[in-house]
């Protein structure tokens, strides 16, 4: 990235972002701005969204074709005052229900009635009255009891009012008047629904208005954020504004400010700058980006773009976690049809689709050398099938089957241990590159060396100690490696021997990091906890269709079971896969190479494409 100031006369700014946004290369520097137009705009903006938010809540059976409104204001407006309409309806409802409630055991009487007998002379005054009340009440009082609960007297007090007692707030309406306004305010609140749904084919107006007003507001941003010199000569004022561009665009910049007659400035970002991030992958890699899309994740400036090594372990992560080819073949014919169905409108599979064909079939293999089919036991697996399962994991007929499946299990931890150890490594390979020719490279390497030493520690204290005794090179390498570390980690310049007192200060964190590299190793265990766990719901599922009386009532009932277990321990095991095979990417992995993930995505200030349906 290249940092960019932009001067313009003040005169000309409005002229000037226009041409700077046809160009769509300058990702302008963020500041907190205001202005009349810009909070007019966002208010535009906002009342856009929320109708269309209004309008997506309507289920798509209900939506119905109807005449195009003239303009998305118009449409906007529509929508907001009728959702208002059906809020006030809604509120009135539920305080002429709350009300009926309150009356309907009096029964449907006018309220008027009361009124006219008091001008006649007779003073009727009704009372709900707690029972403990009631039966204190003076015997003398002349009352008229309409019914009584478990808790309440409802009563008819004839004359004067009892003293101390609240009367009964009389309604507005009789019983029977207020259902009918029931009714009515149900029947407008339908009616305003139904045309609300007859709006909801127009979404697409107000979608084409958002990304309009969002231009908008991008536009009078840029222009709010721009600077102005003061104490100038009438119409001499100037007006600047910095951004960022790509390196291999500053000579289509430098050919538009010649055409503008712009002056400017172009450098290297400073110390103190913060650049977008622009991350550019061949097609191969690029299909790893809707992950971080998702995530909402983007490296810093000067952090690494993992996506080739992302891509590559993730995948071995997917399919280990899933674990099942048998899933993997689902997982790849679903993708297939919705690729094939998506390339008739675009004419390409989309980088999500390529993205699990290659997980599926990343899968597929897995399941295959391990013979993981559907949770079926291996030795009723097909003979072609049972083929493709490799050595480690091929259970050994001469042994019992329960020390079979325990060494197989023990060779999957194995694996997982490596996988973990390899990323790791492969982590401090790139911060040494990084690093060199600084002699901070060396502490890196010491890192690396602590890393491979902690590999021997983990297969003695969780695998096997027999099996894996702890070589001695091993402590040579955890230790060597952590003196090392201590020595080099300073030496950014000056005195060498100062700086490594400067590095024994942080003595403690360090020792704790190098503790936390172990337990790092140790997490890479949970491919295959996580790929049991799932074998097992899967088995178990196998285990109840299998269980089932025989006939017609097996076949059906276990073709359901199979069908909804298997269904759900797929989806479990895809929100296992976020859960843990993201994570050692994004907190194992990531964290040894020290990225913190703080970057802005390159966001040109630029011409956004719209379509109108």
């Amino acid at each position: 990235m290249k940092k960019v100031s932009l001067v313009v006369l003040d005169r000309e700014r409005d002229t000037s972002l226009e041409a700077l946004r046809k160009l769509g290369v300058v990702h302008l520097e963020q500041k907190s701005v205001t202005s009349e137009a810009l909070s007019q705009v966002m208010e535009q903006k906002a009342q856009a969204e929320r109708a269309l938010g209004i309008l997506r809540n309507i289920s798509p059976k209900d939506i119905s074709k109807t005449a195009a409104t003239a303009d998305a204001s118009t449409l906007i407006h529509e929508v907001l005052q009728l959702a208002e309409q059906k809020k006030q309806e809604q509120e009135l409802l539920a305080s002429d229900i709350k009300e009926l409630n309150r009356i309907a055991p009096w029964g449907d009487f006018e309220p008027g009635t009361l009124e006219n007998l008091k001008k006649q002379g007779i003073t009727l005054i009704p009372y709900e009255l707690p029972r403990k009340v009631y039966e204190t009440l003076d015997p003398a009082i002349d009352r008229i009891i309409l019914s009584v609960d478990k808790s309440l007297v409802r009563c008819i007090v004839i004359g004067s009012a009892i003293p101390g007692e609240s009367p009964f707030l009389l309604p507005e309406l009789s019983a029977s008047a207020l259902k009918q306004r029931i009714e009515q305010r149900k029947q407008t609140i339908v009616e305003i629904e139904q045309k609300l749904a007859s709006l909801a084919s127009q979404i697409k107006l107000i979608e084409v208005e958002i990304k309009k007003l969002s231009e908008m507001a991008e536009f009078e941003a840029a222009k709010a954020s721009m600077e102005v010199t003061e104490d100038t000569p009438p119409g001499m004022a100037i007006s600047w504004i910095s951004g960022y561009i790509p390196a291999d665009m500053a000579g289509k910049f430098k050919r538009a400010a010649f055409e503008y007659r712009w002056a400017y400035v172009i450098d290297d970002p400073g110390e103190g700058d913060t650049p977008p991030t622009l991350v550019r992958n061949p097609a191969y890699i690029r299909i790893v980006q809707p992950i971080f899309d998702l995530l909402g994740t983007v490296p810093g400036y000067h952090e690494y773009d993992i996506s080739m090594s992302f891509l590559v372990f993730f995948s071995l992560f997917f399919a280990m976690i899933i674990g099942d080819a048998g899933y993997g073949v689902l997982i790849l014919l679903l993708s297939l049809y919705v690729g094939l169905k998506g390339k008739q409108k675009t004419g390409k599979f989309a980088d999500g689709v390529l993205l699990l064909l290659l997980l599926s079939s990343a899968t597929i293999v897995w399941g295959a050398i391990n013979g993981t089919w559907f949770a079926l036991p291996y030795e009723n697996l097909p003979d072609f099938l049972k083929a493709l399962v490799i050595p480690p994991f091929r259970p050994n007929p001469a042994l019992a089957p329960k020390e079979a499946a325990r060494l197989v299990q023990q060779n999957i931890k194995h694996l997982c241990f490596i996988i973990g150890t390899v990323q790791l490594v492969w982590a401090h390979m790139k911060n040494i590159k990084k690093a060199l020719p600084s002699l901070t490279a060396f502490a890196q390497l010491g890192w690396l060396s602590m890393v491979l030493g902690l590999y021997f520690l983990v297969l003695n204290l969780v695998l096997d100690k027999t099996a894996f005794p702890v070589p001695s090179f091993a402590i040579w390498m955890i230790g060597g490696g952590l003196s090392t570390y201590f020595i080099f980690a300073e030496q950014k310049g000056g005195n060498f021997f100062a700086n490594i007192l400067k590095s024994f200060a942080n003595f403690l964190p360090t020792f704790l990091s190098a503790v936390s590299s172990f337990s790092d190793i140790i997490s890479y265990i949970r491919l295959f906890a996580v790929g049991l766990a799932g074998y097992a719901i899967a088995e178990s599922f196998n285990g109840m269709a299998a269980g089932l009386p025989g006939g017609i009532v097996r076949i059906l009932a276990g073709a359901l079971i199979l069908f909804f277990g298997h269904g759900l321990n797929l989806a479990m095991s895809a929100l296992s896969v976020v859960v843990h095979g993201v994570r050692l990417n994004m907190l194992e992995y990531s964290g040894h190479l020290g990225m913190e993930w703080s970057g802005v995505k390159y966001s040109p200030f630029a011409v956004k494409e719209t379509t109108q349906q």
